[in-house]
């Protein structure tokens, strides 16, 4: 079954949003009024702009039940992937910029991450613990093409010996294979690839600057040929849109080499809820209602409920046919198993020059 949308978009090409609401700490508000004029054709290209920020600490802490890491990285702020329904387009508003088309269009790079994480790393005091890159926006979207800030963060992860998981939808993750394979051989490293479609309209439509699905399961046969073990991540799971695909994501993964699954339905805080429902009633006019009744179903009759315990996995009948569903084709496919905890003993910093070297 394929999910084309129903009706024209006269959004900006290749961007999700419709719209840039206000930024929430901002004094002052703007509001679109109806000129009387009914315009038909498309809106102008909007280009990607990317500044820099030279980051004071690039090892982001966290202390939330719902996630099993407690620190990460972010090589970028917003994300030119532009995923409509992603949680981290409020994060955006921190920087002064609107969730909407900002969070896709006005990026910021961090190009002394690398040399600010070895900082960090070095410090006798630092312990290790696996960090997560991925979990805010994706580490590689495509403006790491030409920074490379992801591909030089990995590599002072290797120096180190450090654990680290990425989540990523980006096939430029197979430029990497060369760092990413050695540290998966000494156990340090694993990746989530998140497929939400197979149908490559509806992916076009909900993540316009995405590597098509089919191209992110090549890329799972790719990493995990070279010995580097894929967990797909079925998430999210839009209810009325994507939930039929589930056991054939999980599927087509499992044959492109996928070890793991996980899944996380849809969330939509702050902005993102109407945003998304912007472009949901747009783009799928004839099933808008549908979708958000169900997303309200599942946090309790809101668009969103971001208590722990419920955020990720949602509430109801719904969320519990889902979960069993997922339960039930993971372990048919073998993919319901647990993965062995990446090492953290092999952590040790890189000699430097003029080190003395031991005598024995």
């Amino acid at each position: 079954m394929s999910n084309l949308p129903l009706k024209k978009s006269h959004r900006t090409p290749g961007r999700a949003a419709t719209s840039n609401p206000d930024v929430r700490f901002d004094r002052f508000h703007a509001e679109a009024i109806d000129d009387g004029w009914d315009r038909e054709e498309e809106l102008p290209v909007l280009r990607t702009e990317v500044r820099d920020e030279m980051a004071r600490k690039v090892i982001s802490r966290n202390t939330s039940p719902d996630l099993s890491f407690d620190r990460s990285i972010n090589p970028y702020r917003g994300c030119e992937h532009g995923c409509i329904y992603c949680f981290a387009r409020p994060s955006h508003a921190f920087l002064g910029l609107s969730p909407g088309l900002d969070f896709e269009t006005k990026l910021i790079a961090r190009p002394n991450a690398a040399t600010q994480l070895h900082k960090e790393l070095s410090n006798p005091r630092y312990a290790p613990r696996v960090i997560a890159i991925g979990t805010n926006t994706d580490p590689y979207q495509p403006i790491e093409k030409s920074r490379k800030i992801m591909r030089e963060v990995l590599q002072v992860l290797s120096d180190f010996n450090h654990p680290v998981g990425i989540v990523t939808k980006g096939t430029l993750i197979e430029r990497d294979i060369d760092i990413l394979a050695p540290m998966a051989a000494k156990g340090l490293l694993r990746v989530g690839m998140s497929v939400t479609t197979l149908d490559p309209a509806t992916s076009r439509a909900m993540e316009p600057r995405v590597p098509a699905p089919a191209a992110r399961l090549r890329s799972i046969r790719r990493l995990t040929d070279a010995g580097i073990p894929v967990r797909v991540m079925v998430s999210p799971i839009v209810p009325a849109l994507t939930d039929h695909e589930m056991e054939a994501i999980l599927d087509a993964a499992h044959r492109a080499g996928a070890v793991a699954a996980s899944s996380i339905v849809l969330r939509l805080p702050r902005e993102v809820a109407g945003l998304f429902q912007d472009w949901v009633e747009e783009t799928y006019p004839d099933r808008a209602a549908r979708i958000m009744g169900r997303v309200r179903e599942l946090h309790g009759g809101k668009s969103y409920n971001p208590a722990f315990g419920k955020r990720m996995t949602g509430q109801g009948e719904w969320a519990a046919v889902m979960r069993q569903r997922f339960k039930l084709a993971t372990r048919k496919l073998g993919l319901d198993r647990s993965l062995p905890p990446l090492r953290s003993d092999l952590f040790a910093p890189p000699p430097q020059p003029g080190d003395q070297f031991s005598l024995f």
